[in-house]
């Protein structure tokens, strides 16, 4: 079996991206040359052709970060193709009862189906499958009475062999039922489960929606929400995080298969998640040919009762504090604040609004003040975001879902374009070193979304790595040819250690754009409420 290596996210905590002899070998042998048996007058020919092959593709994979596009371009080929056949009625679309299939084709994840008497084992790490089948006496292990024993890793990062060896183990086991068998079901359940783990790189905004809420919303929505999470290596505090969107996928509470000591029972579960690709929804792998757009529109349904909370919490806040200052309604500074208030709501419904999403640390806009008044010089009304690890979904969903354009560096909080409505601007400006993943982790994410998306590509005067190196290094003449050396260079040189100057006379022309594409659709829309 081929497989194929991608890319990894530019996020902390990865591990290197790397190619290997056997990916080379499948790119040469599909040049055509990959049979044994020929004509001899045609061998020296093909022998030639084979070297020409290998002399034109190894610059590529070895000296050039080009190469790792090239592999992700295969595997996310490769991944099409297996959804779609899974999708179209393949691996695992027909289960019968009393049957594990496992469906192992996708390089992404693995997903296994199990229909009829299932229950759960936390103490053995174990799924038992109990089934009356007449099967023959051959087929089973005489000692455990085991007709099939299946083992899987439920986390969407199947390639990364790293990360996948910190994921629980489950076991999955038919057995033939007897009467001589006590077994018996603590919670019996009339609807599947779903089993996934929350374990791996969760705790990164990035890889809980790309590994973690988009596959559970790809694996789960037909079931219309009659469906149950079962969570491997459980936190309390993703659930609590992921609170206002879990109840539109289940209308059951999840369970955590360590901590729950009960026997649970169903008539199906799946173990694992479907991915198609990056923070993206593929419709063609959908039934009913769900889009990402109906993801965003249940994002939007999930957030908006607690939208409405914010806003009348801010809102009471506001009464309180000037009261605890006991600051008279009708003095002239009370007066003066409402008025602000007042004025500032009323800009926002007249001009655009423009989000800068802020960073701390690697990576920060370290002349964020002068691009704040530079937007607002255009017109703008600006609102910088600071979003911590403990800053609320809802009140970043709040601020993005109201604006008009995002601006940010590239990193895992650019996540957030997901809150955006279509049709708004999202311009993210890309560090050297960092071209090829911030289009593919969010450039083409947010395309599909129906975003207007531009990446400013900072020049080296930009970069803080400007001053550190010489004007001719590679480091910044040549990024390619740095994280060509590995995934150690591209961290500490271009993740942690740079920090962007903007030039505002230079990306103020992205500012004047945006602002003249969401002053017309603002005239638009309001140009239609008016008939």
């Amino acid at each position: 079996m081929v497989h194929y290596y991608r890319y990894h996210p530019l996020k902390k905590g990865d591990h290197p991206p790397f190619v290997d002899d056997e990916a080379l070998s499948f790119v040469c042998a599909n040049s055509g040359y990959y049979k044994r048996t020929t004509r001899p007058k045609l061998i020296s020919l093909l022998l030639l052709s084979l070297l020409s092959c290998c002399l034109i593709l190894a610059p590529h994979f070895f000296c050039s970060s080009s190469a790792l596009t090239l592999l992700y371009s295969f595997g996310a080929e490769n991944d099409k193709m297996v959804a779609g056949n899974d999708a179209k009625a393949s691996l695992c679309s027909s289960v019968p009862h009393g049957t594990i299939c496992c469906d192992r084709s996708s390089t992404r994840s693995d997903i296994c189906i199990m229909k009829g008497d299932v229950r759960t084992h936390h103490a053995s790490s174990s799924l038992f499958l109990y089934t009356s089948t007449n099967s023959s006496a051959s087929s089973i292990n005489s000692a455990t009475e085991q007709l099939q024993h299946e083992k899987i890793k439920p986390y969407t990062r199947k390639w990364e062999a790293n990360v996948m060896d910190t994921i629980d183990e489950l076991n999955l086991i038919s057995k033939k039922d007897t009467p001589e068998m006590r077994h018996h079901c603590d919670v019996m359940h009339d609807v599947p489960a779903v089993f996934f783990s929350t374990g791996g790189y969760t705790g990164n905004v990035y890889h809980e929606f790309n590994d973690g809420i988009l596959p559970l919303y790809i694996t789960s929505q037909h079931f219309n929400k009659k469906v149950v999470f079962v969570i491997l290596e459980y936190h309390d505090w993703w659930v609590m995080k992921y609170a206002d969107i879990l109840p539109h996928l289940s209308d059951y509470p999840a369970i955590d298969f360590s901590g729950d000591k009960r026997t649970h029972c169903f008539p199906e579960a799946i173990v694992g998640l479907r991915i198609h690709d990056e923070l993206t929804v593929d419709p063609a792998l959908m039934p009913g040919s769900k889009n990402i757009v109906d993801f965003r529109n249940l994002l939007d349904r999930a957030y908006r009762p607690r939208v409405k909370s914010l806003i009348k919490h801010d809102e009471r806040r506001e009464v309180q504090e000037r009261l605890r200052q006991k600051v008279p309604s009708s003095s002239p500074s009370s007066e003066s604040s409402l008025e602000s208030r007042k004025e500032l709501k009323e800009a926002r419904t007249k001009r655009p609004k423009l989000v800068i999403l802020s960073r701390w640390g690697s990576r920060a806009i370290t002349n964020e003040d002068m691009l704040v008044k530079v937007a607002q010089d255009i017109g703008f009304v600006v609102e910088v975001l600071r979003p911590e690890r403990t800053t609320e979904l809802a009140r970043i969903y709040m601020v993005l879902n109201s604006s008009d354009v995002m601006v940010g560096v590239h990193g895992a909080a650019m996540t957030h374009f997901l809150f955006m409505r279509p049709g708004s601007v999202f311009i993210q400006i890309i560090p050297l070193g960092t071209d090829w993943a911030a289009d593919a982790y969010y450039g083409e994410p947010a395309r599909k979304l129906g975003l207007k998306y531009t990446g400013y590509k900072i020049l080296p005067r930009e970069s803080s790595l400007y001053e550190k190196y010489d004007k001719s290094d590679p480091v910044l003449q040549d990024p390619e040819s740095v994280n060509s050396k590995g995934w150690e260079y591209t961290k500490k040189i271009y993740l942690e250690s740079q920090n962007v100057r903007l030039n505002l006379n230079r990306f103020r022309k992205q500012l004047a754009r945006a602002y003249a594409h969401s002053s017309t659709k603002m005239n638009r829309h309001s140009h239609r409420q008016s008939k």
